[in-house]
C-alpha cells in the first residue's frame, strides 16, 4: 500500500510596498495590494501621501511626514 503525501505547505512573501494612497483604487497602495494578492504574496503597506482624486485626475493630495512613513516601516 502506498501512501500519499500532502505538500508542505507554501508560505506566500511578505511584499511591502511604500506608495501613496488612491482614493479611486486604480493605482498606489491599493492597486499594488491588489496586484500583490494576485501574484501570490501577501502585501503590507506605508503610506506616504493621501489623495482624494477619481479617474479625471487628483483634487487635492497631502503628504504624510517623514516620522510618520518611518514609523509605519519599523512597527
Amino acid at each position: 500500500m502506498s501512501e500519499t503525501r500532502s505538500p508542505a505547505p507554501v508560505e506566500r512573501p511578505v511584499v511591502l510596498t511604500i506608495a501613496g494612497s488612491d482614493s479611486g483604487g486604480g493605482a498606489g497602495i491599493q492597486a499594488d495590494l491588489k496586484t500583490i494578492e494576485a501574484t501570490g504574496g501577501f502585501g503590507v503597506s506605508a503610506l506616504t501621501a493621501v489623495t482624494a482624486q477619481n479617474t479625471t485626475g487628483v483634487e487635492s493630495s497631502h503628504v504624510l511626514p517623514v516620522a510618520e512613513l518611518r514609523a509605519q516601516i519599523e512597527a
